[in-house]
């Protein structure tokens, strides 16, 4: 049967290419603004382009902050891709004033000014051994700011651009992506699918 995938509605995501990569994966994508939706789902993916503070906004408009928090705290499925991953964070230099989730420790900073920003592209990703989702590849990246250090307690990939920084990090149902997993060709698809279904076991 296939896996039904909740994806939040932030407004700030390329939400037909979620969609197309969810399905290449093996998924069904379902769209929703709906904190009971969220909260009872087996797999959720949060999205997002743009900027954390606009982004947040909706969360909090919608009701979903909390029920996210709680999703990731539990360990259940939930994969946050770009702005999503930031969102996890205490917040960022995008949006200041704006706290993020807070369930991972950490904050986001701007890439150094003697690189390209933003970075686009394709950029090689470094996953350690033993990680359950990620692996080591070339994936697509859209972002000016990133997370430096790994978070503790995490399984974390890096990548580089203007120094290492944390292309990807995982624990128990968690996969949060810096890249684009929905853009990255077949070793995208393969981190998602993996995700899909080696999660499953984690379901609360």
């Amino acid at each position: 049967m296939t896996q039904e995938v909740i994806v939040i509605r932030t407004g700030s995501a390329n939400l037909a290419s979620i969609q197309a990569g969810l399905r290449r994966a093996g998924a069904a994508p379902v769209l929703t603004e709906s904190p009971s939706a969220v909260e009872q789902a087996d797999h959720v993916m949060l999205p997002g382009v743009g900027t954390l503070g606009q982004t947040k906004q909706i969360l909090d408009q919608t009701g979903l902050t909390s029920v996210i928090q709680t999703r990731v705290r539990e360990g259940r499925p939930l994969c946050a891709v770009c702005v999503g991953l930031h969102l996890l964070f205490e917040g960022s230099e995008e949006s200041p004033q704006v706290p993020g989730l807070h369930v991972v420790p950490g904050f986001i900073r701007r890439f150094p000014e003697e690189v390209r920003v933003p970075q686009f592209g394709w950029n090689r990703v470094e996953a350690p051994p033993g990680v359950m989702y990620l692996e080591s590849g070339e994936y697509y990246f859209a972002n000016s700011y990133r997370l430096v250090e790994a978070p503790p307690g995490y399984m974390s990939a890096l990548g580089e651009h203007g120094g290492h920084f944390v292309a990807a990090f995982e624990r128990a149902g968690l996969l949060a992506c810096q890249f684009h997993p929905e853009l990255s060709g077949a070793v995208g698809t393969r981190v998602l699918r993996r995700w899909l279904t080696l999660s499953e076991a984690k379901v609360c």
